[in-house]
């Protein structure tokens, strides 16, 4: 018999796993669910003092699951910040209106009420962007005069620093309404080189709007004076009012910018902004988001630029989350064409490249990484003329660079990185899994009266037989055959849950279901089962996420095999 539970060690991370139900099951669903369950552990169904106990504390963990959730404001507050969440006191759930999309249902938001000491649960949000500014023409101009042989012997390439940017910024929640965020810039071209320093205070009005002052000083323009306006006109439409007064030697300088923004539909937003001041601008544009692509078009009539652009980006749906982009831009400054790509590195770091070809700019390389809340800019001017030996090198070379990084570096350090953290894991969370594991015993051991009632229902229509059904950690690739499979048995979990012939597993975490733990914390799980349906065998091996419903016809085994 398993040892016996204490009262407070019962627990369950996932409410939805436990009772075997989708994240958007609705409540006639979850229902069905509590009931199926209730009818399995419910006390008084065991005579033993021992397991009538046991039965009793996994009877209460399900009827705590189910109280959550069909409630609709702690199920929202669950969905957002799960158990801990429910402990923390101020929450106050919001309707918002019909969303972007149309939903007639409208979205269920979380927010801490107002009157809840501490303010706002945000802390300060640091963010920055450096840039350094190359200069390589110098290699292309050599291997130019060397080919019309006016280049003098001897003596490398120069290669040089050209500007630099540094700019950090802190935003640091000061009430519910009252955010502040302080900023500030260095940056120098070619030897000369200035800063400058601002404060913004933004305070939300209502749900509709919100505005901002901003106050900042510089050696290069001076003080400066600022205000914005934000407000939400109808749900598919706001606009924004921004105004500024910039002090300097030369005089006050202001400038005011409109912005008028509209849903088109789902996926589509139409800009429409007006520049009045030292560079006065009408801009119209349309951008497309979707799932796996971004598309812009804009046109902009003003003084001193005038242009047309266009730009598309494909999201490649990988865990890498690989995009490949490429723009056209055309104005009185000339053309200019950008191509390249980015790619998540590590879960924190973003690497992305972009070739600049353009009339009469020339051909540059531009090379970004975001690292986590911090932003690496370099770019690097090959050539001021339209070079083929240029553009082939700074789109190849990036590409050669970035494979054999990803060979030789990126990829070994990732690898011991996620090894590091699963040890991590499986060390903070070995008592908890024990405690798991003697829950799943007890579940077991309550279950082995209903699956043997279930299986004599299933033998005498030729149902739905379990006969053998492992979780956890499958070693499928022969590269990794050295490493140990961790698998627990979960034959009678699964066959007390079969019903009418049917299985149905949902797409969350096998782990939480009932008599099942996790066997091998932060790694990679699957399901294999072994049944026989009809009088026939059929297996299959499904993901630990995946949703799974048998019997199926493509699970069967043939006679040959």
């Amino acid at each position: 018999m398993a040892a016996a539970l204490g009262e407070d060690e019962i627990d369950n991370d996932d409410y939805y796993s436990l009772l075997n139900a989708r994240r958007e099951a609705t409540q006639e669903e979850l229902k069905a669910s509590y009931r199926r369950l209730c009818m399995l552990y419910h006390p008084d169904k065991h005579r033993d003092p021992e397991l009538k106990r046991q039965a009793e504390q996994l009877f209460n963990l399900v009827h705590q699951a189910y109280e959550v959730l069909s409630e609709p404001q702690s199920r929202a507050i669950y969905d957002i910040y799960g158990k801990r969440g429910l402990e923390v006191e101020g929450w106050e759930v919001v309707r918002e209106e019909e969303d972007a999309g149309g939903d007639p249902r409208g979205v269920l938001s979380v927010c801490r009420g107002r009157g809840t000491s501490g303010g706002s649960s945000r802390g300060p949000t640091p963010r920055g962007q450096s840039a350094v500014g190359v200069d390589a023409t110098d290699l292309f101009d050599r291997a130019m005069k060397k080919i019309t042989r006016t280049c003098p012997s001897g003596g490398f390439p120069q290669i040089e620093i050209n500007r630099m940017h540094i700019s950090q910024s802190i935003e640091a929640p000061l009430t519910t309404t009252d955010t502040a965020v302080l900023s500030g810039s260095l940056s120098t071209h070619n030897g000369n080189g200035g800063g400058n320093i601002n404060l913004t205070l933004r305070r939300v009005t209502s749900a509709k709007g919100w505005g901002e002052v901003e106050l900042g000083a510089g050696d290069t323009h001076g003080p400066l004076f600022g205000m914005k306006l934000f407000r939400n006109l109808t749900p598919r439409c706001f606009v924004t009012a921004q105004c500024g007064l910039q002090f300097s030697s030369r005089g006050v300088r202001p400038g005011v910018t409109t912005v008028l923004a509209r849903h088109l539909d789902k996926n589509t937003m139409g800009y429409l902004q007006w520049r009045w001041g030292a560079q006065s601008a009408m801009n119209t544009s349309i951008v497309r988001d979707t799932k796996t692509s971004h598309f812009t078009f804009a046109l902009q009539l003003g003084i001193p630029h005038s242009f047309m652009m266009m730009s598309y980006q494909y999201k490649f749906q990988d865990e890498d989350q690989t995009k490949i982009k490429g723009s056209v831009k055309s104005g009185f400054f000339g053309t200019v064409v950008e191509y390249g790509a980015e790619r998540k590195i590590s879960r924190h770091s973003v690497l992305g490249a972009t070739v600049s070809i353009g009339v009469p700019q020339g051909v540059s390389l531009k090379i970004k990484l975001n690292r986590a809340s911090q932003t690496y800019f370099f770019p690097i001017h090959l050539t001021d003329q339209l070079l083929p030996s240029a553009v082939f090198y700074a789109t190849v070379g990036p590409l050669v660079f970035y494979l054999a990084m990803q060979r030789l570096v990126i990829i070994p350090y990732v690898r011991a990185q996620k090894e590091q953290e699963v040890e991590k894991q499986q060390e903070s969370a070995a008592s908890d899994i024990a405690r798991k594991k003697q829950e799943a015993e007890t579940a077991v051991l309550l279950m082995q009266e209903s699956v043997r009632r279930i299986i004599e229902a299933e033998e005498a229509k030729m149902g739905l037989i379990i006969l053998n059904a492992w979780y956890g950690k499958f070693v499928t690739d022969n590269s990794r055959r050295h490493e140990r499979a961790k698998v627990i048995d979960v034959t009678v979990p699964l066959q007390c849950l079969v019903k009418d012939s049917k299985l149905i597993l949902t797409e969350t975490s096998k782990a939480g279901l009932p008599g099942f733990y996790d066997p091998c914390v932060g790694e990679e799980k699957g399901l294999k089962l072994l049944y026989q349906f009809r009088g026939v065998m059929h297996q299959v091996l499904s993901g630990d996420t995946e949703a799974l419903r048998i019997p199926k016809q493509s699970h069967r085994i043939d006679a040959d095999t």
